[in-house]
């Protein structure tokens, strides 16, 4: 007999209530678009050549970002898998936010 078992892989939580969805998708919308808004704002009131590396900055800090949110809600032996903004944030407001409207 072979010990070579996949372990269940727990499916990304799905979200029943209006406020955790209304969470989830700011918070997807800000992981999507948090820094191109900035690289804009920051070209709107300086100039282009403040806004490449205020784009540059806020490239890498989402990144920093995005892998804490991910890392701190998703199980770790899911963590080698590839999540979109739309699955970290689903994670995170079901296991942050929305953690007893989960009973259903």
């Amino acid at each position: 007999m072979s010990d070579n078992f996949i372990d269940m892989l727990e499916p990304t939580p799905k979200l029943y209530s209006k406020k955790c969805k209304a969470i989830s998708l700011l918070l997807r919308l800000f992981l999507q678009y948090g820094t191109i808004s900035s690289g804009l704002i920051a070209w709107y009131l300086y100039d282009f050549f403040i806004a490449m590396p205020t784009l540059v900055l806020t490239f890498i800090i989402m990144g920093i970002v995005r892998s804490k949110l991910r890392n701190s809600v998703i199980p770790p032996k899911q963590r080698e898998y590839q999540y979109n903004d739309k699955g970290i944030a689903d994670w995170y407001t079901a296991k942050e936010f929305c953690y007893d409207d989960e009973a259903h």
